[in-house]
């Protein structure tokens, strides 16, 4: 098979011979070919099928070869345009490329010139492709060094990701606000088989149904009130890459058929349109909701469920990572002593017990938060307790937990009922997760605990 075999090129020419002279060998090189006879027509092609390349002649009957290259990179500026001329003088050419055009031809065309401009302007797009990519890569350069954390917890999270990351499987990331799901959520991309393509995270809690919509799968021109021009939506942006969808409990059930039907068919249509256009990205998700609770009390499709998490993996909460802590507050302290050109040695003895101490219901993130306000606040070389926040400094020790005598003042069920409660807490309110770990199902952990719900 040629290597051109996969090119796809737009020749644009109104003079009949010409574009079928075109078509014989450009062909016969391997390339595959879609001709035109008008700039219009040009124009629309170009908004409905992705072009490596167009091969454009700047003199035609209505719609000229330069006003066509306008509009086209109008809202495609990075297709390459070869612009055709039999008038070789210098201010076409120069009009053609301030159009944006990445080069000229003059005709007849020598055909030595045509492999090599074709040549120059595919590698340029090829090169300018590979840049973005490494941006990309950069941008979610996420390896497991930046995931902080030696505990059995992590070590198992941490094992997961490598077994799943290179694997196309849909991925539902669980745990509590502030545990690092996208962090996990970078680390399985940066990872995966799609790891040099673009990553795209959305915050589905941020956005009202309808910019939701047209965040996602983007809009035609006129499709609401504000749409002044088309736009591409997320899933296409992340196209042959990643898309991270956070809170992902958040959609409203109405946007969750719609999404149902991208995972499962990878085709979506724009906000405002009839036209199917197909997508490849690989789909994550992350929520701190209990979603097989959310789909029994009717507010989650129960089919979008079963699509995402096809692989589930559940981030621990901080107050199961003690032996993290201290990792991670001097981690989180070098970046913001060097953010704030601060000289900050570490912890007192007595600040580093209140953190490891701190039951964290704002995980990982209310722990970075905490050492931000306190190397801003710190005076001299050692963080103590008087820099943390309040909430953490002057905290009381907790209320001790019954002791043996005191079961023996309890029934059973009682006895059960605090068993329950107890996971419960250790699991940040997961019923589910209380189930799995006490060896019970979930409709009888709610019967112990007296809930109906």
């Amino acid at each position: 098979m040629s290597a051109t075999s996969a090119v796809k090129l737009l020749v644009v020419d109104d003079d009949h011979n010409h574009r079928e002279m075109l078509r014989a060998l450009l062909e016969e090189w391997g390339y595959d070919l879609v001709t035109v006879d008008n700039g219009e027509e040009a124009v629309a092609l170009c908004q409905e099928s992705p072009f490596d390349l167009i091969l454009m002649d700047v003199r035609m009957g209505g719609m000229s070869g330069i006003e066509a290259t306008r509009a086209i990179k109008s809202y495609n500026p990075a297709i390459p345009v070869l612009i055709m001329t039999a008038y070789s003088d210098v201010a076409n050419a120069v009009e053609a490329l301030k159009a944006g055009a990445y080069d000229y031809l003059t005709k007849p065309l020598a055909f030595d010139a045509l492999k090599l401009a074709l040549k120059r302007s595919l590698d340029h797009a090829n090169l300018r492709d590979e840049v973005r990519a490494l941006r990309h890569e950069l941008a979610a350069n996420v390896d497991s060094r930046n995931v902080i954390g030696q505990s059995p917890a992590m070590r198992q999270v941490l094992g997961l990701v490598s077994a799943i990351a290179p694997s196309e499987a849909t991925v539902l990331i669980t745990g509590e606000s502030g545990t690092g799901k996208e962090v996990i959520a970078k680390l399985i991309h940066a990872n995966s088989n799609r790891g040099k393509g673009p990553y795209v995270a959305v915050n589905c809690a941020a956005l009202s149904e309808t910019l939701l919509e047209s965040e996602l799968f983007g809009h035609e021109k006129g499709a609401f009130t504000g749409a002044e021009k088309r736009r591409e939506g997320r899933f296409l942006a992340a196209n042959k890459g990643t898309i991270f969808l956070d809170e992902i409990g958040e959609i409203p059930l109405s946007m969750q058929v719609k999404l149902l039907r991208v995972i499962q068919e990878r085709e979506l249509q724009r906000v405002g349109g009839d036209q199917t256009l197909k997508v490849d990205v690989r789909i994550l998700a992350a929520t701190n909701k209990d979603l097989a609770l959310e789909v029994e009390e009717g507010r989650f499709r129960q089919d979008l469920y079963y699509r995402l998490n096809v692989v589930s993996l559940q981030l621990p909460p901080l107050r199961e990572r003690h032996e993290d802590i201290p990792l991670l507050a001097m981690h989180f302290m070098k970046i913001f002593a060097e953010r704030n050109g601060k000289m900050v040695k570490g912890f007192t003895p007595a600040a580093m017990d209140r953190l490891v101490k701190h039951t964290w219901p704002g995980n990982v993130r209310e722990l970075e938060n905490a050492v931000e306000r306190a190397v801003v606040l710190l005076v001299g070389e050692y963080i103590s307790e008087r820099e943390l926040p309040p909430t953490i400094a002057e905290a009381e020790e907790e209320s001790p937990r019954p002791s043996r005598l005191d079961f023996a003042n309890m029934t059973l069920d009682e006895i059960e009922r605090l068993a329950v409660q107890d996971t419960l807490e250790q699991v940040g309110g997961n019923k589910s997760e209380a189930a799995r770990r006490l060896g019970i199902n979930r409709k009888t952990l709610l019967a112990k605990l007296g809930d109906g719900k």
